[in-house]
This record gives C-alpha cells, structure tokens and sequence, in this order.
C-alpha cells in the first residue's frame, strides 16, 4: 500500500482530546470498531489491551474510535480496564477521514456502520498500512508485526 501524509486531526477522548500531532515521532495504532459493550469489539479491544505492554515496548500509541459517546467510551474502558485511550467520533468526522463508514446487513436490513479497521502511522503521520473489514481473531498480533517491521 502506498505511504500517505494524513491531515492531523483532533478528537475527543477519553483523558482529553486526542491530537494525532502531539504524538510525531512514535507509530500510533488507530483501531476503528463499531460499538462500545457488544461482542466483538470487546474482544478485539482486549487482545489490544493484552498485547498493549508489547506495543509499548515498540514505542506505538494504541487509540481505539467509534461513534459512541464519551460516556459511554469511559464506561467501556473502565469496565475492560484498557490501558489506551477511546476517542469519541459522534459527528463522524474521523470515520470520513478513513471511510471506515459502510453499509452492512445486521439481522437482514441494511444500517450504517463502522467497518472493522485499523490504521498503522508512522511517527512522521504517515499512514503506512491499512487493515479493513477485519476478523477480529488474531488481528492484534498482526498489527504489533507490523509495528516491529516500521
């Protein structure tokens, strides 16, 4: 995938807003997921959460985006005691910004959602790789390679 400088961005989250600027110089991991509290994304978060130690040790920034509210974001994270920050993407700006947001079917209709995602950046914001439409199994091992590889 071809290397791409991305728009710094700013968001709210969990411990303050989250500026993709204020982190140059160290890989950050961005995992977008559907929705706090549901089956999926509290185990994708969790292999996050029990790899973060290693991530750390490579230097990169875990920062997991949904649509769900701050609120919520601090619930889930308090809850699942993870070790990185949860931003909040209520108006979508995020979502637009990597076109994470798609069409699925959920119980045979068709609802606007956020498609299982991961984003690794570089320490100069660049964005170096990208995993869509992921299966959530294994995926966080994938991402630290990735990570040990830049």
């Amino acid at each position: 995938m071809p290397s791409k400088k991305l728009a710094d961005f700013a968001a709210p989250a969990t411990g303050g807003t989250f500026k993709l600027s204020e982190h140059r110089g160290r890989p950050v991991v961005l995992y977008f997921y559907p929705k706090d509290n549901t089956p999926g994304c509290t185990m994708e978060g969790a292999q996050f959460r029990d790899l973060y130690k290693k991530f750390e040790k490579a230097d990169a920034l875990i920062v997991g985006v949904s649509r769900d509210s701050l609120k919520s974001h601090e619930s889930f994270k308090a809850k699942m005691k993870f070790p990185f920050e949860l931003v909040s993407d209520e108006d979508e700006k995020l979502c637009k910004q990597f076109g994470v947001i798609k069409i699925k079917n959920m119980y045979g209709r068709q609802v606007r959602g956020i498609e299982r995602s991961t984003f690794l950046i570089d320490g100069n914001g660049t964005l170096v790789q990208e995993w869509r439409g992921i299966k959530v199994p294994g995926h966080a091992e994938e991402v630290l390679a990735a990570v040990k590889a830049l």
